[in-house]
């Protein structure tokens, strides 16, 4: 069951920058290539950002860790961001549309994930399973 959550997590991930891909640039194929582009440059990059935060946030205790720890989050969110700006206004030429992508994927994401993940937990709480009997 969790491997089927998080397979409709990464879906709903990509369904949600594919609709706002499609609705900037009125083309399917800038669509997808910007649902296969941006997860696979967050991929490719996050590894990095965490081993560069990993020595700073592990070395400090208390206060300082959490600090550091949310800095941390914040700048993965940053990172996030900015890849979705490149990639729309890559695609597209226009900093404006790179700009609102860069703003309303994050908060669609913010949205609607915690959405997908109540239908999941009131499904899992029904007894639905994914598996056939």
């Amino acid at each position: 069951m969790a491997a089927a959550r998080k397979g409709s997590q990464v879906i709903t991930h990509m369904a949600i920058g594919f609709a706002i891909a499609y609705a900037f640039t009125g083309s399917i194929a800038l669509g997808g290539l910007a649902v296969v582009v941006e997860p696979v440059l967050n991929v490719l990059l996050l590894p990095f950002h965490e081993r560069a935060w990993a020595r700073g946030v592990h070395a400090a205790s208390g206060r300082r860790r959490y600090l550091l720890a949310s800095l941390e989050k914040i700048s993965q969110a940053v990172m996030h961001a900015v890849i979705a700006f490149l990639v729309l206004y890559l695609a597209t030429g226009s900093v404006a549309f790179g700009g609102m992508a860069a703003l309303l994927e994050p908060v669609c994401n913010v949205i609607l994930m915690p959405l997908h993940d109540r239908l999941w937990d009131n499904a899992i709480g029904r007894g639905v399973s994914t598996s056939p009997t």
